[in-house]
């Protein structure tokens, strides 16, 4: 059985099936070259270098495939590190990638349900239609997904589960304010991202596509909502006109890649509420790869900050 890149520890020599993420090529200062290689498995992802390629192995080697690899892990800097060894292939048919990557802590179901719960409480029938309608074009993989390719939720599922997230805050602060319009709320929620499902690639080895580079996520959701306001005649609804505007402002920002700034109260808390669940999910993300008493290497995403993991 696959030892856990998890439970890897300085000084071991493994011979391990993991997944191929990442290469990088790269040249030492003698003009050799080597590869920088990210590979994992289900529980954590870790950096490979692999010395004195011969270009045989190098053409062997594709991201999205399982290899068999053979290192020693070494520690680099304080970091966990593999030194590379050697890489055989793995008949793909007989493995499951699924078995490779990280997954939504909630099950398919459980999260399902609080998207369904959430539309349910939509009484505004116009907007509970234009979410119904928009949903049922993604229902396929909107709760296989990932949320992004590297930074927040990053992983199968990870769209809904950043959603459901995302529907407990909007909860939360409902009660808090009342002056909320839960509907507007709630459907802006469900709706802000599942242009990601068009401008991401897959759930498994997530890369853009060439409309997701090209367009982004907000205008491809926001060219499906205007299409699906026209298909059930609420066009010219003010629900409709509301909806628009908020995942066309979503980012907050003009600068963030939202063509509007938020100008509803609604559409501010979307922005407020994305914003908080995907930088948690961030902060999250990077403290489980160190130990107690550390600190996280600079996050990109976070202002290249780095955070400390306390007792």
């Amino acid at each position: 059985m696959n030892k856990k890149v998890i439970d890897f520890k300085e000084g071991e020599r493994l011979c391990v099936n993991l997944l191929l993420t990442s290469i990088v090529k790269g040249t030492t200062n003698s003009g050799a070259p080597y590869l920088t290689l990210t590979i994992q498995d289900d529980t954590k992802s870790i950096e490979a270098k692999m010395w004195d390629v011969k270009p045989e192995i190098e053409k062997e080697l594709e991201v999205g495939k399982v290899f068999n690899f053979e290192f020693e892990v070494i520690n680099y800097r304080g970091t966990l590190q593999l030194k590379m060894i050697k890489v055989l292939p793995v008949i793909q048919s007989e493995i499951r990638k699924e078995d490779f990557i990280f997954k939504s802590p909630f099950s398919k179901n459980d999260l399902r349900n609080g998207v369904q719960n959430a539309i349910n409480r939509i009484s505004n029938k116009n907007i509970a239609r234009i979410v119904v309608a928009v949903l049922n074009e993604y229902e396929a993989d909107f709760y296989d997904y990932p949320a992004a390719s590297k930074i927040h939720h990053s992983f199968m599922g990870g769209l809904a589960t950043h959603v459901n997230g995302m529907l407990k805050l909007a909860e939360a602060i409902a009660e808090i304010y009342p002056s909320v319009n839960r509907d507007y709320l709630f459907a802006g929620v469900i709706l802000h991202d599942l242009g990601k499902i068009e401008e991401l690639s897959s759930p498994v080895v997530t890369e853009y596509t060439k409309e997701g580079k090209l367009l982004g996520h907000i205008s491809i959701l926001h060219s499906k909502l205007y299409q699906v306001g026209i298909n059930l005649k609420l066009d010219n609804t003010e629900e409709f006109t509301i909806l628009r505007h908020m995942v066309l402002s979503h980012h907050g920002q003009l600068e963030y890649g939202s063509p509007v700034r938020p100008m509803t109260l609604e559409a501010e808390l979307l922005y407020l509420i994305d914003n908080i669940d995907a930088r948690i999910n961030t902060i999250e993300k990077a403290l489980d790869q160190i130990n107690e008493g550390e600190f996280t290497p600079k996050i990109f995403a976070l202002e290249n900050r780095t955070f400390y993991k306390h007792d």
